[in-house]
C-alpha cells in the first residue's frame, strides 16, 4: 500500500553543540571531521568499508570481493574468513586488555559478578565444549530462551565461536511464540534457564520449554542446557536436558573459534509481523561484525576507561549488537542487569549508575517517559557524575523527554545519540557523532558515514525540504538483513518493492516517515502506518504525541487514527497523567486547546482517553496497531505474542 507525503508541522529550533571538552578527546572531534568520513564513504563505498575491515578486525583469510551487491540481496567481504567470537575475545588476550573488566553484572536480589577478557574467554570455550557434546555442530540453530544473567551473553559468543547460528527469543514470550520460533528456525537445541528474577519475583522459563517441545512441538530440537538461576523445581528430561552446572567442571578452558565464511548465517532474529508469523531476519558473520564494531566505537565514542551500559534486553537485536558484539569487539567494559524499576526499588538504575561509575547510558524513550514519572527526586538522589555520554533507542523521542534526559540525568553537559535503526539494519543508521554533530532535540541528526539515506514520495521521487515522505537508504551496507529466513520472496517483497525500483536502483524502504530540514538533519516521524489522514492532511502520529507529552499533565500520550465519515480519519489519542494529574472532561478541553496551540486546529485530537498504562511491547515499544482496533471499536486481531502485559489491553477495552 502506497502512501503520499506526509505532512511535518511540528517546530523544533533548540540546538546543542558538542561541548568543547567533550569534542576535544572524542574519536570523531567536529563536524569538519564527519563531513570528510562521509563524502569519502560515498564516493567509494567499497573502499572506505575495506580499509575499515582491514585495520579493525582480525581476518584467519582475507577476502577476495568487498561487496556482490544482486539487487536486493548483498554479499559482502566473499571469501573472507573470520569469528565474532575470536573479535570479541581472542584477539584482547594477547593485550593489556586481557586482565581488563569485560563484563559487569548485577542480578535483581543484588548478587553480581564480573568477568575480565580472559575469564569471559574461559567461559565461554566451556559453552562451547558444551554444545559440541550435546551433539551441536557448525550450521545447526541454536533457540536462546534467558533471563538477563551472563550466561545469555556468552551463550551467543559459545554458538558464534563453534559457527552455530542463535536465535534468540526473548524470556517474556510465550510457550507458543517460543514454539513457533524454533520450528521455523528448525533449531536442534534450546539453552534456557530455570528462571530469572523480574519486578521482585522469580518468573519461570523452562517450564514454557517443556511446553513448547511437548508433544513434539518443535520436532527438530534434540537436546535442552539449562542453567540454574531461581532454584525454582523444574522438570528434567532425561537424555534430552542437561544442567550447565553439573557440565561445566568436565569442560575444556580452550575451544579453537571456527573460520566462518564472512556470509555464514550468524544469527536469526524474529521481529512481529503486524499480521501472520514473525519474520525471521536472517544476519551473517563479517559485515555485521563490522558494522557494529565501527557504530560501537563512533557513536558511544568508547574508550578504554569507560563503562558502558545499554539496558536492552539480550533478546533483542540493541542486546545483539549493542550489549554483546559491537562493545566487546572494541574491548569495551560492560555493564548487564538482570532487573527493572520496580515499586521495591523505583530508582535502581541511577542506584547502578553510581555504584558502578557509568560513563556511556543508552535506553529507550519509553523508559525516559516512566522515569519522568517516577520524579526528579529518585536520580537527584544518585551521584550521576560519572555519565559522560547518554543515548535513546526504539523510536522517536519526544523533544520534552529529551530535555528531561538532558537536564536531569545529563545535568546539561552529555551528549544526547538519538539512533535510528532496526532489527532488519544490524546497527545504527542515523544518529549524531557526539563530538561531531550539533543535537536537536527530537531528530536522529545525521546519517552514519556510509549511510545514504533519502526521504522519496511513494514513486521513489525525493522529496523537498521539510517535506514529509519515506525513509528510505539507497546503497548497501555490510550489517544490512540478508533475507527472511526461509522467504526470500517476502524479504523482496516487504523491503525492496514497497518503493517501486526504477532504473534497476533499489532502494531500502524501512517502514518509516520522515523529513529532513533545512540543515539536512532527519526526524522520524514514527511508523508509516501511524500516518492519520485528516481531511486530507496526513500527520505523523508522532507529531502530535510530543505536543501532548510537552503538556505537564501528560507522563505518556499515544496517537492513532479512528474512521469518520467526514474527515477520512480522526485523531485519537490514548494518555497516561503524571502522578499528581486526574483525568477529568475539563482536562480533556484543556489538552486538545494545547494541541492547537503547539501544531494547530488540524492536530486537535477528536478523542482523548485516559488509561493507567499502554499497551507495549516487552521491549516497551507502544503497540498503537491494538490501539487502532480499539479506537475503531474493532476486534483486536493479528500477533499479539509481544504485547507484555494483556490486563492493560482488557482494561482499556472496559473504559471504551
Amino acid at each position: 500500500m502506497s502512501h503520499p507525503e506526509i505532512e511535518s508541522v511540528l517546530h523544533e529550533d533548540r540546538v546543542f553543540e558538542p561541548p568543547t571538552e567533550f569534542a576535544s578527546k572524542a574519536r570523531i572531534k567536529s563536524l569538519d571531521e564527519y563531513n570528510q568520513l562521509y563524502e569519502k564513504a560515498k564516493a567509494n563505498p567499497e573502499q572506505f568499508w575495506a580499509e575499515l575491515a582491514e585495520s579493525e578486525l582480525h581476518w584467519f583469510k582475507k577476502w577476495d570481493t568487498v561487496l556482490d551487491w544482486q539487487p536486493p540481496f548483498a554479499k559482502w567481504f566473499v571469501g573472507g574468513k573470520i569469528n565474532i567470537s575470536y573479535n570479541c575475545l581472542d584477539r584482547h588476550l594477547s593485550t593489556e586488555r586481557r586482565d581488563k573488566t569485560a563484563l559487569i553484572w548485577e542480578g535483581e536480589p543484588g548478587d553480581s559478578c564480573t568477568f575480565t577478557y580472559a575469564e569471559l574467554h574461559a567461559e565461554v570455550c566451556q559453552f562451547a565444549n558444551a554444545l559440541k557434546q550435546l551433539g551441536v555442530g557448525k550450521g545447526d540453530v541454536v533457540g536462546i530462551y534467558m533471563p538477563m544473567i551472563p550466561e545469555a551473553a556468552i551463550a551467543l559468543l559459545a554458538c558464534a565461536r563453534i559457527g552455530a547460528p542463535h536465535t534468540v527469543v526473548f524470556g517474556g514470550f510465550s510457550a507458543e511464540a517460543l514454539r513457533d520460533r524454533l520450528v521455523d528456525g528448525k533449531a536442534k537445541a534450546v539453552i534456557t534457564a530455570d528462571g530469572g528474577f523480574r519486578k521482585d519475583k522469580a518468573v519461570p522459563l523452562k517450564v514454557a520449554v517443556d511446553k513448547a517441545l511437548e508433544n513434539d512441538g518443535a520436532p527438530t530440537v534434540e537436546k535442552v542446557l539449562v542453567v540454574q538461576r531461581t532454584k525454582e523445581a523444574v522438570t528434567m528430561v532425561p537424555d534430552r536436558d542437561y544442567w550447565w552446572h553439573e557440565l561445566q567442571p568436565t569442560l575444556s578452558t580452550e575451544c579453537e573459534a571456527e573460520q566462518m565464511d564472512s556470509e555464514d548465517m550468524l544469527f536469526i532474529l524474529y521481529t512481529s509481523g503486524s499480521t501472520g508469523k514473525p519474520k525471521g531476519v536472517v544476519h551473517t558473520t563479517g559485515g555485521y561484525n563490522l558494522y557494529t564494531h565501527m557504530t560501537t566505537q563512533w557513536i558511544f565514542d568508547i574508550q578504554d576507561d569507560d563503562v558502558y551500559w545499554c539496558g536492552a534486553d539480550v533478546g533483542w537485536i540493541t542486546g545483539h549488537s549493542y550489549i554483546v558484539y559491537g562493545p566487546l569487539s572494541n574491548g569495551a567494559t560492560v555493564l548487564m542487569y538482570e532487573g527493572a524499576p520496580r515499586p521495591s526499588k523505583p530508582d535502581c538504575f541511577w542506584e547502578l549508575i553510581a555504584k558502578y561509575k557509568v560513563s556511556i547510558f543508552y535506553t529507550a524513550p519509553t523508559a525516559i517517559r516512566a522515569f519522568i514519572k517516577m520524579g526528579d527526586h529518585l536520580p537527584q538522589k544518585h551521584d550521576l557524575s560519572s555519565l559522560r555520554l547518554l543515548g535513546t533507542v526504539g523510536e522517536p523521542i519526544n523533544p520534552e523527554a529529551w530535555m528531561w534526559y538532558h537536564r536531569v540525568i545529563g545535568n546539561e553537559k552529555c551528549p544526547i545519540v538519538d539512533t535510528w535503526w532496526q532489527t532488519e539494519t544490524g546497527g545504527v543508521m542515523i544518529t549524531a557523532l557526539p563530538g561531531a554533530i550539533a543535537t536537536k532535540p527530537g531528530s536522529a541528526t545525521k546519517p552514519f558515514p556510509g549511510i545514504l539515506a533519502d526521504i522519496v514520495d511513494h514513486d521513489g521521487n525525493p522529496v523537498g525540504e521539510n517535506e514529509g515522505g519515506f525513509l528510505v537508504i539507497r546503497y548497501p551496507w555490510p550489517s544490512m538483513m540478508r533475507t527472511v529466513y526461509g522467504d526470500p520472496n517476502r524479504f523482496r517483497r516487504t523491503y525492496w518493492e514497497h518503493i517501486p525500483p526504477k532504473d534497476g536502483e533499489y532502494v531500502y524502504f524501512a517502514g518509516d516517515g520522515a523529513r529532513r530540514d533545512e540543515d539536512g538533519y532527519f526526524w522520524v516521524m514514527g511508523r508509516v502506518d501511524d500516518v492519520i489522514n485528516v481531511s486530507g492532511h496526513r500527520l505523523g502520529s508522532m507529531e502530535i504525541e510530543s505536543a501532548l507529552v510537552s503538556h505537564p499533565a501528560v507522563a505518556e500520550a499515544a496517537v492513532v487514527g479512528r474512521p469518520d465519515d467526514l474527515k477520512g480519519e480522526d485523531i485519537f489519542a490514548f494518555i497516561t497523567l503524571e502522578g499528581e494529574y486526574e483525568a477529568s472532561d475539563e482536562l480533556k478541553v484543556e489538552l486538545k486547546k494545547h494541541v492547537t496551540g503547539e501544531i494547530g486546529a488540524i492536530a486537535r485530537p477528536g478523542d482523548i482517553r485516559f488509561s493507567d498504562a499502554l499497551p507495549k511491547t516487552r521491549s516497551g515499544k507502544i503497540m498503537r496497531r491494538l490501539l487502532r482496533s480499539l479506537a475503531a471499536g474493532q476486534e483486536v486481531s493479528g500477533d499479539t505474542s509481544t504485547l507484555e502485559d494483556r490486563s492493560v489491553l482488557d482494561k482499556l477495552r472496559e473504559g471504551a
